[in-house]
């Protein structure tokens, strides 16, 4: 074989490693996607998905009541309202204050409960404070929204959601 026949294969050889590189760099995008949905990754905060039938049942109404706790956090933490009266399936936003009492930054992370224990599965949060770690400077008091949605699946039995959040102080991050 010559030098230019050997040339002329190696540069197809090369070109066909391209042109499956090329062609692997667009498959990797649904494929990375595809993984991420699978492990429920993919995104810096976690929104539960939007419930499914987005329909508002007028026929029945919800009350949510609202309970804050601050563990061994010095941090005064209260809902604005003490209970609100929503329809299943109906957007909602409610309102918490928390107050940094301490004279130096401090940061802490929510942890949400429900009562009864199974309302949990039909509570979606759109948007809340919980879903990421709240540093406050000292003396900074700041109000802070959950926007929510009660799935209209939800069991007609049940007529009264407690949502109570619990603020933890995050060791190291002051």
């Amino acid at each position: 074989m010559t030098l230019k026949h050997e040339n002329r294969k190696l540069s197809t050889r090369l070109a066909i490693v391209a042109l499956a590189m090329f062609g692997f760099g667009f498959a990797l995008v649904p494929f990375y996607n595809q993984i991420c949905a699978a492990l429920g990754v993919g995104s810096l905060v976690e929104r539960g998905e939007l419930p499914a039938n987005s329909q508002i049942d007028y026929s029945r109404t919800v009350v949510v009541e609202l309970d804050s706790n601050a563990h061994d956090l010095p941090w005064r933490f209260r809902p604005l309202a003490r209970h609100v009266t929503v329809h299943p399936g109906e957007l909602t936003t409610v309102e918490y204050e928390v107050v940094n009492v301490r004279g130096a930054p401090v940061t802490g992370q929510a942890v949400p409960s429900y009562g009864p224990q199974h309302a949990g599965e039909y509570f979606r949060k759109i948007e809340c404070f919980c879903f990421k770690q709240q540093t406050l400077a000292a003396g900074e008091s700041r109000r802070m929204p959950v926007t929510f949605v009660v799935d209209p699946r939800l069991p007609a039995s049940v007529k009264t959601i407690a949502l109570s959040y619990t603020f933890f102080e995050v060791p190291g991050k002051s």
